[in-house]
């Protein structure tokens, strides 16, 4: 099962929307993810250990060592099925 972290800076509000919609599309595509929100302060425990980043706020392009996408479009819905075609090819789904 792949994993994924969406963060925002409280992860409380933006964050669970965003990681609500993300969990349900991958699940309406048979994608096997664990999707969950974390705050901006704890990502450093979190991102060591996840498939995908989903980023909420506004970031410097850092190397995290996992791949990191924009969670813009998931909360605005503009964008989003070119998002999630991303989320796809970044885990290898077909």
């Amino acid at each position: 099962m792949k994993r994924i972290i969406v963060a925002c800076g409280s992860g409380v509000a933006t964050s669970q929307t965003v990681a609500s919609k993300v969990a349900e599309l991958c699940e309406q595509r048979g994608i096997m993810a664990e999707v969950e929100a974390v705050d901006i302060k704890s990502l450093d425990a979190h991102i060591k250990n996840c498939d995908l980043y989903i980023s909420i706020t506004p970031y410097v392009k850092e190397d995290y060592g996992v791949p990191t996408i924009s969670g813009i479009p998931f909360l605005t819905g503009v964008g989003m099925e070119e998002a999630m075609k991303e989320v796809e090819r970044i885990l290898k789904v077909k």
